[in-house]
């Protein structure tokens, strides 16, 4: 029987490109996103299944859910992948921003899950492969929203870990680094209030570090690790996407706090 992956934020980036593998390996894909009209490439594919989900909207989570499981008849991964980075001091944020980036990393990413585990559970098998983050294992300056959401991603992907194996169900994490899609663009959120001078100086460091020195990697290579965290028949629960994901989490876990955030500010010229 042909497997079936539904992934929620595929309108673009790694969803998108990650829709594009497994079809070509040969999966039905549920191919989700907030505006489905616009989508031209993925409705042109056999075995795709392109819908809207929106991971603050609950009625639409529901909704696709449903339509996957009575078109392709079950759901056996999902990609967990629909998300945005806020970044900027946190005092410059209004909470309504706040919110809404906890609402999509977070409760979305939890909000989904339950929705489709009731049906994994009645299958006794299933996958849940949740995006993280090397900033679900370490931060950058002024994160603190973007890296507690991600670090939020880890603490919930791995209980679910132990609590889900009894009833047949996986969980993987998969950790990019840098990723050259629109993370910097409309999945981007930057705040900052220039009246308040002492964030001033890590601004600007920040700003003037980004782009120096990055080896972003294209979103295939997330692709092909998630396509691998799917089929490698472990529980395996980490996997790291991209070669500054593996040599900064390396260096991170071999150093400790204040020589690694040492390291950082010298980086940064703080």
């Amino acid at each position: 029987m042909t497997q079936t992956i539904l992934i929620t934020g595929a309108s673009s980036g790694i969803g998108k490109v990650t829709a594009q593998v497994f079809h070509d390996k040969g999966w039905n894909v549920i191919a989700t996103m907030r505006s489905p009209e616009k989508e031209e490439h993925l409705t042109q594919l056999d075995n795709v299944l392109v819908t809207r989900l929106d991971v603050t909207d609950s009625t639409s989570i529901s909704a696709a859910v449903t339509a996957g499981i009575e078109k392709f008849g079950q759901i056996d991964v999902l990609l967990n992948n629909a998300g945005y980075g806020a970044y900027g001091p946190l005092e410059a944020f209004p909470m309504e921003r706040i919110r809404r980036q906890f609402d999509t990393n977070v409760i979305g990413l939890i909000e989904v899950t339950k929705a489709i585990l009731p049906h994994m559970r009645s299958n006794k098998a299933g996958t849940i492969v949740n995006i993280s983050s090397i900033g679900g294992q370490m931060t950058f300056p002024l994160g603190a929203l973007y890296h507690g959401t991600k670090f939020a991603v880890e603490g919930i992907s791995e209980a679910m870990h132990y609590e889900l194996e009894a009833a047949g169900i996986k969980t993987k994490i998969v950790e990019p680094g840098m990723i050259a899609t629109d993370f910097g663009g409309r999945s981007f959120d930057f705040v900052n209030d220039e009246s308040i001078e002492e964030y001033q100086p890590v601004v600007q460091a920040l700003f003037g570090a980004w782009g120096q020195n990055v080896q972003a990697s294209e979103p295939i290579v997330v692709a092909e690790v998630i396509y691998g965290a799917v089929t490698d028949g472990t529980n395996t629960l980490r996997y790291r996407a991209g070669a500054d994901a593996v040599e900064l989490l390396d260096n991170r876990k071999a150093l400790d706090d204040a020589t690694f955030i040492g390291g950082m500010k010298q980086q940064l010229g703080l």
